[in-house]
């Protein structure tokens, strides 16, 4: 019994294990199989981590001395002298490039970006501008003192106007830009074409340029870098002599994100140069398009040389634009209103092209609000801290508000507007004149100006001041038709802002102002936020053509190639060449009342129409 007993135990034993064993065998290869796929995903996420990389500061000469009278150009040299306009120090020497060197940075360019755009996915691309937005944020005193230094803004002006704005453009690449660049399907025509399948499709350029202004030294460098580099793209970015000693170091952090992932940093090239060379980037063959950023003067050079070449231009030229308050804001939001005001006309002392140049208010708000803004005006300090260091903080002799302008070349226009102005009936509230700084009497600094009753009839009405200058101007009647007459009156059309209520009986004169007004971008109860968050930026009338930023900024640097393909070509469907079309043409008019049918069929408004049009194909083909 015994030995039976144990006899059964072993088979029932054997049995279990029968089964046991390939379920065990199943559990490891999954076990190892999960194992396999978590170091896959780990070793990825590694590979998508940002590698840090060092650039060395812009050295400072070691001698301290200041540029009397401060200035670019200096007789007797061909280099620019670089120096800083809130103190006039001089920064260093910049040697210009010369069309030879323009010629050898867009052929290196060219160079590189074959490579790049055939070896790199937007997976690699994405790597790069990442471990630039990493370096961005760990440099941001760095970045905003260079910034400031060769600027004259303040460093809450760079970090506003700087760092916040291109870490804003990196991020939405890095999140938006590859589905703003994947292939789109498009519809068919549905009776003529339904075996086509049509695409478009978005490749790179080549070379493309960009030549940028003075006013945001480090923003306006990278943000159209990270562009073209992310739409596989190489750039030559031609700087503003203005602000030549910070470019080769804004120039090494893009370089520096590429390096650091093997990548070749001739992919972007900077030059600078003096007007009269600029002609030979705008106008060069292997530049496949063009980003302006500047005055409307120099954009028509600018569009004329580029049509030597037939290279296509996307033109930024400045604004005067409309901060309009309508009645139904209500007095208890007029002193966020006017704190928005001012920091929208004041930001790096007004030379901003998307600054505000007009306040425009319905007539229960204007009084109200130009109360509310008066006394802080004339409270404005000018002057400049390169340092954020606590003994600075401490100091208030040393606190400013508002920093200096890029030189001193606007002056003269400045007063003179502001002079017309006020002979014509407008009131000067406050400033409206140069300022000798005590501590920095070198820079180029202009008081905090503000001006009411300004009329659409003024000259400063008209033209973009570029300045820390105050417009107060007075619409005759709360409607929206009264307001736009006002806001529409000026030869631009960049950017506005629009502040009432959104909703209830007083929303639609509001709607009014929103959609009537003639702007490329609108705030709605805010000020310039369209481009804080990305979207197409761009202007219409004087204010330029084309759009950088957002989805149709990146698009714009592609050739949207249109590809139109075979649905079922592997069942052997495809388009057929009828007979009655065929060369030698049989008989024209079979040919042409074949095609009128195809015609009626294809684009009749009624079935009548369209079987009329069958009838007519059948017997004609």
């Amino acid at each position: 019994m015994v030995l039976q007993s144990t006899a059964a135990w072993l088979l029932r034993t054997d049995a279990v294990l029968e089964q046991l064993i390939p379920l065990a065998l199943a559990w490891s290869w999954t076990i190892f199989a999960g194992s396999v796929i978590v170091l896959i995903i780990r070793l990825n996420s590694f590979a998508d981590r940002p590698r840090r990389y060092k650039v060395p500061l812009p050295k400072l000469p070691e001698e301290v001395r200041y540029l009397d009278p401060p200035s670019i150009k200096v007789a007797g040299s061909s280099a620019i002298h670089c120096y800083a306009p809130a103190t006039g120090q001089f920064l260093g020497l910049v040697n210009p490039s010369t069309p030879a060197a323009i010629d050898r940075a867009v052929a290196a360019a060219k160079a590189a970006q074959t490579t790049w755009a055939s070896s790199t996915s937007l997976r690699d691309r994405k790597r790069v501008l990442r471990s630039l937005l990493q370096h961005v944020l760990e440099n941001q005193q760095d970045i905003c003192r260079i910034a400031c230094l060769d600027s004259g803004k303040l460093p809450l002006d760079a970090a506003l106007g700087e760092v916040f704005v291109v870490a804003e453009r990196i991020q939405w690449t890095l999140k938006h830009g590859e589905a703003a660049l994947r292939p789109s399907a498009r519809p068919t025509n549905a009776l003529l074409m339904p075996h086509k399948r049509n695409t478009v499709v978005y490749e790179p350029l080549g070379v493309v340029a960009a030549l940028v202004s003075w006013n945001y030294p480090f923003h306006n460098l990278l943000a159209p870098m990270v562009s073209a580099l992310f739409a596989g793209n190489a750039i030559v970015v031609k700087a503003s002599e203005q602000t030549a000693w910070s470019t080769q170091y804004f120039t090494a952090l893009m370089r520096g994100a590429l390096v650091a992932h093997g990548h070749d940093p001739a992919l972007v090239q900077t030059v600078v140069c003096w007007p009269a060379t600029a002609g030979h980037l705008t106008a060069h063959p292997d530049i496949a398009h063009l980003t302006f950023i500047g005055s409307q003067t120099v954009a028509r050079h600018v569009a004329t040389s580029a049509a030597q070449a037939l290279t296509p231009v996307c033109a930024e030229l400045g604004g005067k634009d409309p901060f309009i308050v309508m009645d139904s804001v209500g007095q208890k939001r007029l002193p966020a209103v006017a704190a928005t005001m001012l920091r929208g006309t004041f930001q790096s002392s007004g030379q901003n092209c998307i600054g505000i140049e007009r306040v425009i208010a319905t007539p229960g708000v204007y009084e109200p609000l130009l109360a509310l803004v008066t006394d802080k005006v004339k409270a404005l300090r000018v002057g400049f801290q390169e340092e954020l260091d606590a003994a600075a903080e401490a100091d208030e002799a040393n606190k400013y508000d508002v920093g200096a302008m890029i030189s001193d070349a606007n002056f003269d226009r400045l007063e003179r507007l502001i002079d017309n102005a006020v002979e014509q009936g407008a009131r000067l509230l406050a400033g409206g004149r140069r300022y000798v700084h005590p501590q920095f009497p070198h820079g180029h600094y202009f008081t905090p100006t503000l001006l009411a009753d300004v009329t659409p009839a003024m000259d400063i009405a008209q033209e973009e001041c570029f300045g820390p200058i105050l417009c107060m101007m007075r619409a005759e009647a709360s409607t929206a038709e009264a307001v736009l007459a006002v806001a529409n009156a000026a030869p631009f059309g960049l950017g506005a802002s629009v502040f009432g209520n959104e909703h209830g009986a007083e929303a639609g004169e509001m709607a009014k102002v929103v959609r009537g007004i003639k702007a490329g971008m609108v705030a709605v109860n805010d000020f310039a936020t369209y481009y804080a968050v990305q979207l197409p930026f761009g202007g219409v009338g004087g204010s330029g053509y084309g759009r950088f930023a957002g989805a149709e900024g990146l698009q714009s640097l592609c050739n949207a190639k249109s590809v139109c393909a075979d649905r079922f070509g592997w069942l052997g469907v495809r388009t057929g060449l009828p007979p009655v079309v065929q060369y030698p043409v049989r008989s024209q008019r079979g040919g042409w009342s074949f095609v009128k049918g195809l015609i009626t069929f294809g684009y009749g408004l009624s079935w009548e129409q369209k079987m009329q049009g069958l009838l007519e194909l059948i017997r004609n083909a």
